[in-house]
């Protein structure tokens, strides 16, 4: 997964570590983890080539060095110019994680966050025992995330200060996975480098597995390894981990498969010869291994022009999908999605344990029709986007222009609309689409029909009425009550008329749910058109 490195940068970092050989200058405290900071990635390049990895450093502001990218010679290069800042902030590393995955990988993809410090907790209301006492630290991270620390120093000194049960209670808030760790004393450019393998040795640990499909197999390995699915759900906790046998159960086209989500996705690829060739590298024509015949490339060739892809089990009641995927129109390469664990978690396939041999000729069997209602079919108003307020607000405009033509369909939409901002607590844009309808009245040519200049203005008049009850109302409906033509009543089948009251067309408004109110057309005289 990307790796984003986070280097406290503050004064503290440059406190020598004084070694039992005094012949040579004592190095940092910075310069310790710089050196681990190298090991890191030299591990990272030589066993998982096709990883990214950030570096960000931090102090009480925090700067992006580099940003996600495999030159990690370059992420080298920005560690030599490193400039010694002011107190230590934890803080401000977590505002620039997120900032730099979030401008790269969004909220999906799964991220390994490691801390690198001494074991700083800063000073005054910054300082992390106060941050994770107050809960200001906006945890857990938007992202899936495991987060290591690593502090270089005393081991005895950081109890002291109680720095490793503070960074601790930070990981346990990330959400994740991770762990403090500590070099074995006494702290020196030896054992620095000891830790860091060890990190990298636990963290960046390639994965090997076989992949069965029937009497063929192939020795594989996935790129990013997959990570232990660790969920607690309603009545239970669910703990998986990928089996090195992954089997493939059957075959299925695409089509039917559609776009299923995926709990992660991986690169399948020839394991590494034995000559230690990295996985990927093509090899040499003097290699045996190049003349031999790989399952992997049959599997490949036959699922892109099938159009199909294999259903596998990858462990216990948990099950993916392998199948051929291009970037472009010249390169392709096997990809391996695993769903969440269980065998129903797609419901237009059904339970993969009911899949059994397809009959030759027949049509397919997918989706399979499921005999409840589900929430999502029905249709929803969702603003995630600027794109869909405003595509909202533009088809009340087309109807409001085609007005008395599409009366009722401009009535819908706006109700539609309304409905939606009153759910959302958006009231501002009640306000805008009335003052657009207002515009919209003072456009209109002089041959339009007069009902457009009333409907407008009433359905403007309508977004803008007061919540205050009127005097003499006494019933709860009527708390809402609003000014002549502008809300009508609303008949409920079994229920009846809930009613208009005063003269000349002043009527109640009713409430349909705990927040959505509803507009009607109004004729000439101020009544209502039902």
């Amino acid at each position: 997964m990307p790796t984003v490195l986070a280097l406290d940068v503050s004064l503290s970092m440059s406190r020598p570590v004084f070694q039992q050989d005094r012949s040579e200058e004592p190095p940092t405290v910075r310069q310790l983890a710089i050196k681990g900071i190298h090991a890191l990635l030299n591990h990272i390049h030589h066993n998982c080539k096709l990883e990214f990895a950030a570096l960000a450093v931090y102090s009480s502001m925090y700067e992006i060095l580099g940003s996600f990218t495999r030159d990690f010679d370059q992420l080298k290069s920005r560690l030599a110019s490193l400039a010694e800042y002011d107190k230590s902030c934890v803080e401000t590393a977590l505002l620039g994680v997120k900032a730099v995955v979030a401008e790269e990988w969004g909220s999906g993809t799964a991220c390994q966050v490691i801390i690198i410090s001494d074991g700083s907790l800063g000073v005054g209301d910054s300082s992390l025992r106060q941050l994770v006492a107050g809960s200001r630290l906006h945890l857990p991270f938007s992202f899936p995330c495991r987060l290591d620390v690593v502090l270089l120093g005393e081991r005895a000194e950081l109890e002291r200060r109680g720095a490793p049960a503070a960074f601790q209670r930070l990981v346990e808030l990330s959400g994740g996975e991770g762990a403090v760790h500590t070099p074995e004393p006494p702290l020196s450019a030896k054992s620095t480098l000891a830790l860091f393998r060890r990190l990298a040795e636990t963290n960046y640990a390639p994965f090997s597995g076989v992949l069965h499909c029937g009497g063929l197999s192939s020795r594989v390995t996935l790129c990013p390894p997959p990570q232990t699915y660790n969920r607690t759900r309603d009545f239970e906790a669910v703990k998986r981990t990928v089996s090195p046998e992954l089997r493939i159960c059957g075959f299925l086209s695409v089509a039917d498969v559609a776009s299923p989500p995926a709990f992660s996705r991986h690169l399948v690829l020839p394991a590494p010869s034995e000559s230690g060739d990295a996985p990927g590298e093509p090899c040499s024509e003097e290699d045996e291994n190049a003349r031999t015949a790989c399952f992997c490339v049959l599997l490949h060739g036959g699922l892109k022009r099938e159009n199909a892809a294999a259903l596998v089990n990858v462990g216990e009641d948990w099950y993916g999908i392998v199948y051929s995927w291009a970037d472009n129109k010249k390169k392709a390469n096997l990809m391996l999605s695993l769903f969440e664990p269980g065998t129903n978690v797609l419901p237009w396939l059904g339970d993969f344990t009911n899949l059994g041999p397809a009959v030759p000729g027949a049509p397919s069997p997918f989706p399979i029709k499921v005999s409840r209602k589900r929430s999502y079919q029905q249709t929803c108003v969702t603003w995630t986007r600027q794109s869909g307020l405003h595509s909202d607000v533009q088809k009340v405009l087309r109807h409001a222009r085609k007005l008395p033509d599409k009366t009722q369909n401009f009535y819908k939409e706006l109700n539609r609309l309304r409905s939606a901002a009153l759910s959302f607590g958006f009231y501002q844009v009640l306000e805008s689409v009335a003052v657009i309808l207002e515009r919209e009245c003072t456009l209109l040519p002089g041959n339009a029909h007069p009902d457009c200049a009333l409907q407008l203005t009433h359905a403007a008049t309508a977004l803008r009425h007061p919540e205050a009850p009127s005097a003499g109302q006494t019933d709860p409906a009527a708390q809402h009550a609003v000014p002549a033509g502008q809300l009508s009543g609303v008949t409920w089948p079994g229920r009846g008329e809930l009613g208009q009251w005063g003269c000349c067309g002043w009527v109640r408004a009713v409430r349909l749910s705990w927040s959505c109110r509803f507009v009607r057309r109004v004729d000439y005289h101020g009544a209502v058109v039902s």
